[in-house]
């Protein structure tokens, strides 16, 4: 197993910090209007504080040590309760700038706040929040749980010859396999991917959540996706947070063709079709080596009729369109995985799902077939899509 670096081990003291007084926060402000002694308030205090622990710790062994030193219930409980406790924050976050809002007004009417009142107020949303959150999270849950969609989507490329009218292109995307995702769900899903029977399968990152020692068994389902034009592969960040290297070896020894920067020709009863790869967008700032480079991945490239690249991130989109490429294959935002997320994840990637262009290049992001961190897919569904090119 790598090293674990000193910067890693500075970012999980911060972020268990601020995760541990994003709950002392919420711990205050549910007990806030209890009717209950000091001592009882701050008993749930300390303990929902001491709970906070249960997320990073789980981080932080898996990180450290095989995948099997934490127990299967006790990983579900930790990313249960980070998803759970992200909606139960926002909405008391909410919540407190309504009453907030709601004191400030009185004062500007020269009315003076009713404590009883606001006391009432607090719990009764209290009661709404605590609702809310275990609503969201049970669909959430349920929806996390269900085989992934499959989306079928045309993409019209002009000048598209004969032969490839139709073409039907597969792709997975932010797979995942790890804590809570494992190779019964894999095996599932390449399974489901194989009864679409495409022409080519493309798999855009983020596949792992583990080392290759310990999470070998579990990907091994990939090698059973089948296309006559073969499988192909490009790099997540995540990837590069469990050695990418040694994990571009392991995908490649399953039979699928990893594109680092790189392009290949698939040729159809005449028709040319460019299948390229770039590294994640991210790669640089852990691999310097392996910095993202789409004009690269196009550079000395055969006469072609369509281009493809397979790049992880939207944010690629405007170095592809740069390139030429007709086509941009993309994962990593999980269209949002469940709310409020979806809501804002557009403020940091340029397109967040669905079909969608940038100059004359198309772009097609995949909502993720799996799942990262709690299980949770709140109104944001997995999917697995099948793209059709057709002529424009």
């Amino acid at each position: 197993m790598p090293g674990y670096p000193l910067r890693l081990l500075l970012f999980f003291a911060v972020a268990t910090s601020v995760w541990g007084a994003a709950h002392g926060y919420v711990a205050r402000r549910l007990t806030a209007p209890w009717r209950a002694t000091p001592a009882q308030k701050r008993c749930v205090r300390v303990l929902l504080v001491v709970a906070s622990l249960l997320v990073p710790v789980v981080l932080f062994l898996g990180h450290l040590f095989p995948d099997h030193v934490v127990s299967g219930p006790i990983r579900w409980l930790a990313f249960v309760e980070m998803g759970a406790f992200f909606l139960l924050f926002v909405f008391l976050i909410v919540r407190d700038i309504l009453l907030v809002a709601a004191t400030g007004a009185s004062r500007l009417l020269h009315s003076q706040p009713d404590r009883e009142r606001r006391r009432f107020l607090e719990s009764a949303s209290n009661a709404v929040v605590l609702g809310g959150t275990g609503l969201l999270g049970g669909w959430g849950f349920a929806e996390a749980e269900r085989l992934p969609e499959i989306v079928e989507v045309d993409v019209p490329i002009a000048g598209l010859p004969p032969q490839l009218d139709g073409y039907r292109i597969a792709q997975l995307s932010d797979i995942h396999v790890g804590p809570t995702i494992k190779g019964d769900d894999l095996a599932a899903w390449v399974a489901l991917t194989n009864r679409l029977q495409p022409e080519l399968i493309a798999v855009t990152g983020d596949l792992v959540d583990g080392y290759v020692e310990d999470m070998r068994a579990e990907v091994a389902p990939l090698a059973d996706l089948r296309a006559p034009d073969g499988v192909f592969f490009c790099t997540g960040n995540h990837e590069y947070y469990w050695d990418a290297a040694a994990w571009t070896a392991e995908i490649s020894r399953l039979g699928l063709r990893v594109l680092l920067n790189e392009h290949v020709l698939v040729e159809r009863s005449g028709g040319r079709l460019l299948v390229a790869g770039c590294t994640d967008y991210s790669a640089h700032r852990m691999v310097p080596e392996a910095k993202s480079d789409p004009m690269a991945a196009k550079r000395g490239a055969p006469p072609h009729d369509v281009s493809i690249l397979l790049a992880h991130q939207p944010r690629s989109i405007f170095a592809a369109a740069r390139a030429g490429f007709d086509l941009q294959l993309s994962g990593h935002t999980h269209g949002g995985q469940f709310f409020p997320i979806n809501l804002v994840v557009g403020l940091v990637q340029p397109f967040v799902q669905g079909l969608g262009k940038q100059d004359d290049t198309w772009i097609y992001v995949n909502r993720g077939t799996g799942y990262w961190g709690p299980p949770f897919r709140t109104g944001v569904p997995s999917e697995i899509t099948l793209l059709r090119l057709v002529r424009a």
